[in-house]
């Protein structure tokens, strides 16, 4: 299933990406290549249903219309990232819970060719740890297109960061340094200290990216590419 805009959106409830970040208006989360599609809207009525909450009371908490949650729920229509995005903050969930199938379990095995992925202005973000989202390690493999960057704001979270380069070569800055990696480098650093990311070379790169948050609220993903926000406008 991809996700695009719904017109039935309020605009006024969308939310602005977070400081520090870079953001995209061009994201979108694309059906896995085995042609396994998300059921967003069967998750979305499981999770109410857990609560107690009627489609009413999630209107109103979320700000959105009940007719908007209705479609999304029958699989009449395909929400907008920063629509989930609106529900996820009323549910008291990330953004991600809706695209993790079945019950939770303490092994996660994802073949290659049906990784949950998402698109972003500068390349493509692909989730290594879905089915266990809040454990507190975020695995991703990262493309990232020729002279691409986490835009001109340092980011910031909690926790630690590792990044293992696979191909191309590709820069990080943390606190005005510069490290240059190149396959099979590899940075660790507590990510408090501001950092940003570039790939300034004339090919892509790939990388292995492990974000560690301190605080489960903390959605250090949405910072480096928006990808689970708005998973927005632009994260870092």
């Amino acid at each position: 299933m991809r996700i695009r805009t719904n017109r039935n959106e309020r605009p006024s409830t969308r939310r602005r990406g977070y400081r520090g970040g870079s953001a995209s208006s061009n994201l979108s989360l694309a059906e896995s290549p085995a042609g396994q599609s998300l059921d967003v809207g069967r998750r979305l009525t499981e999770m109410r249903a857990e609560r107690g909450l009627s489609i009413r009371a999630l209107a109103e908490m979320s700000g959105l219309a009940v007719n908007t949650l209705s479609l999304i729920e029958n699989g009449k229509s395909s929400p907008s990232v920063s629509t989930l995005q609106q529900i996820a903050n009323a549910l008291g969930i990330s953004i991600r819970a809706f695209f993790e199938t079945g019950a939770r379990s303490s092994v996660t095995h994802i073949r290659a060719g049906q990784r949950p992925r998402a698109a972003f202005e500068h390349g493509m973000l692909e989730d290594l740890g879905a089915g266990m989202t809040e454990r507190g390690v975020q695995p991703f493999l990262i493309t990232l297109e020729p002279n691409s960057g986490s835009g001109g704001q340092p980011i910031v979270h909690t926790g630690y960061e590792f990044v293992f380069c696979l191909e191309g070569r590709l820069t990080y800055t943390v606190e005005d340094k510069v490290y240059l990696l190149e396959p099979g480098d590899s940075l660790l650093f507590e990510s408090h200290l501001p950092h940003q990311w570039h790939n300034v070379h004339a090919t892509p790169s790939k990388a292995l990216l492990v974000l560690c948050p301190a605080d489960r609220n903390d959605q250090p993903a949405v910072r480096h590419f928006a990808a689970l926000e708005t998973w927005p406008a632009r994260e870092g």
